[in-house]
């Protein structure tokens, strides 16, 4: 078994979910979290502006110094068969592909047990 977490765009949850529960795959767990990309602040045109004698807006400021911040996104995790891993991701990359950054990334990790708390099942039958 394996845990498919994924980081995409909040409003690209209710996709993600419904394209996965359409292909069967209708466990799966949802936060909200807060992060960031690689995306890095160009402070040249902080520079360029000030060294200028201009008046940055505030508006402009924000989005100059963006990479700074941590932005709203969701953290999705579902557990799959390790041969239906590929399907699971798949699914996951078509949806929430709009080939820019902040798309997301996708972890796989392997589950090593599973255990049902109420029975006390473990592996294939706890899931």
């Amino acid at each position: 078994m394996k845990e498919i977490m994924a980081i995409i765009r909040m409003d690209m949850i209710n996709k993600t979910k419904d394209a996965l529960l359409k292909e069967e795959f209708p466990s799966l767990h949802c936060k909200k979290v807060m992060g960031r990309g690689k995306k890095k602040v160009d402070y040249s045109l902080i520079e360029d502006l000030i060294n200028g004698n201009e008046m940055m807006s505030p508006m402009l400021a924000e989005v100059v110094s963006e990479g700074h911040r941590l932005l709203p996104k969701r953290l999705l995790s579902l557990i799959v068969e390790d041969d239906q891993v590929k399907k699971a991701v798949e699914i996951i990359i078509n949806t929430n592909s709009k080939g820019k950054q902040g798309d997301g990334k996708i972890f796989v990790l392997p589950i090593l047990d599973t255990i049902r708390v109420r029975t006390g099942e473990t592996g294939n039958e706890a899931v």
